[in-house]
């Protein structure tokens, strides 16, 4: 996905956006939201354009999935010796 966003199927994508995120808050026609756990901006809405994943959105999943990845990291904390 990194590679190559441009060529992510939608179907793909949806996948892989369920598996970090759970089920999605909402799922309107073309447009599918998740619920990301942190403040501000708290969501990622990916939308199907003729099967494939818009580019933009597979670099905004992409960000979101390196950042819950932190996310969890920061609350493990330090491992105990």
């Amino acid at each position: 996905m990194k590679a190559s966003p441009a060529s992510v199927r939608f179907g793909d994508l949806e996948a892989v956006c369920t598996h970090y995120f759970g089920t999605p808050r909402r799922s309107n026609g073309s447009h599918v939201v998740y619920t990301m756990p942190w403040a501000g901006d708290p969501r990622v809405n990916i939308q199907n354009d003729n099967g494939s994943a818009k580019p933009y959105q597979v670099r905004q999943v992409i960000k979101a999935i390196e950042r819950l990845a932190a996310l969890h990291d920061s609350e493990e904390g330090p491992a105990d010796e």
